[in-house]
């Protein structure tokens, strides 16, 4: 899962024994170097999907990270863009490690949980990359609603999913396994770290982005590929607030 100069096995052990926030503050130097980070052709293939939909003047990237969606936004949003985070510490790696470029967009990084976004209706366009993980099924309705909330009239929330894995497939028992010891892990380990790779379903996502007021369409974000059946390895969702 790591590079050398990833987190040692050690590293990740204390990590996965935090809290979600705390575990986060520790991985955060060495965040970038591990396989949880999005991958670039994910993150190149949806910046040409939202050059499509674009341009955009103000961007949010919610549960940024050590903004590796703080580079899309750059590409594709024209006057500020805004990573939104609640680890201090992956907050001030991004920072660290923002390009300095005399045509990129002011930039700032906000400490918040995303269940209570402290901005008005004041953007374009938000993005999220890898972290629906870390919300329970029963926390999306608020979460969808507050990504709503700080979009203006005809803004867009956009975030890749994946295909789910087949069923028996080696990736499919991966999984599988990384969330029963996950779950195995809160039942008797306290705080809890919410992590979980099998509960953000395609269907269940879109049906709540509806319930929150979005329009929602799918984008097949070809440049990744398609399965054996002809359906695409990943898609864009992109839901919009009407006008």
């Amino acid at each position: 899962m790591s590079a050398p100069q990833g987190p040692t096995f050690r590293e990740l052990v204390v990590q996965a024994l935090s809290s979600v926030e705390h575990g986060y503050d520790l991985l955060a130097p060495k965040f970038d170097h591990t396989g949880y980070r999005t991958p670039a052709s994910v993150l190149d293939s949806v910046t040409g999907a939202l050059r499509e939909l674009g341009p955009f003047d103000s961007g949010l990237d919610v549960c940024c990270g050590t903004g590796a969606g703080m580079g899309v936004l750059r590409r594709v949003c024209r006057e500020r863009i805004t990573g939104v985070d609640f680890s201090a510490g992956m907050l001030a790696a991004g920072r660290a490690r923002t390009p300095v470029a005399p045509d990129a967009p002011p930039t700032d990084w906000v400490r918040a949980d995303v269940r209570a976004l402290p901005f008005g209706p004041v953007f374009d366009l938000a993005v999220s990359f890898g972290a629906f993980g870390h919300f329970l099924p029963r926390e999306l309705p608020g979460l969808f609603a507050q990504v709503h909330s700080v979009l203006r009239p005809g803004g867009r929330f956009a975030f890749p999913i994946g295909a789910p894995a087949r069923p028996g497939s080696r990736h499919y028992w991966e999984l599988l396994a990384f969330d029963t010891a996950m779950r195995v892990r809160n039942a008797v380990w306290r705080p809890r770290f919410v992590m979980y790779y099998r509960t953000f379903r395609l269907a269940e996502v879109r049906e709540e982005l509806l319930r929150a007021g979005f329009e929602v369409e799918l984008r097949a974000l070809e440049e990744l590929g398609r399965r054996a059946d002809g359906s695409p390895r990943c898609r864009l969702v992109v839901a919009t607030r009407p006008v």
